[in-house]
């Protein structure tokens, strides 16, 4: 069983910057997700390998990195938006395929607040 800690989040405001980080054991393909409330949990970004793939809203202002020699992947998220106020969480691919559908995702962590307010 694979555990993800996420850590990172807070408040900002609009057109500051966060990073979140995520730490997982194993070398796997992942994704960053966020659920605001009442909606659905969507995809931000996603990393296997040097690629990386990214939601239309968060592209040019998000950036997800990895380090293998802390086991961390990191969401490095500026220009914030209120819209962007979420609960984000890391999960893993233990396939190693590089998707935006949550559903090939088999672990996640327990996730961070992100709220953009002035």
């Amino acid at each position: 069983q694979e555990q993800l800690v996420e850590s990172g989040g807070g408040l900002v405001q609009p057109g500051g910057s966060l990073r979140l980080s995520c730490t997982v054991s194993g070398r796997y393909a992942m994704g960053w997700f966020r659920q605001a409330p009442g909606k659905e949990r969507d995809f931000v970004a996603a990393i296997w390998g040097g690629t990386t793939i990214y939601a239309d809203s968060v592209k040019g202002r998000f950036a997800i990195s990895r380090d293998n020699t802390k086991n961390t992947v990191y969401l490095q998220m500026n220009s914030l938006k209120p819209e962007d106020t979420a609960v984000y969480y890391c999960a893993a691919n233990t396939a190693n395929a590089l998707t935006a559908a949550k559903a090939y995702y088999d672990y996640w962590g327990q996730g961070t607040q992100v709220t953009v307010s002035s």
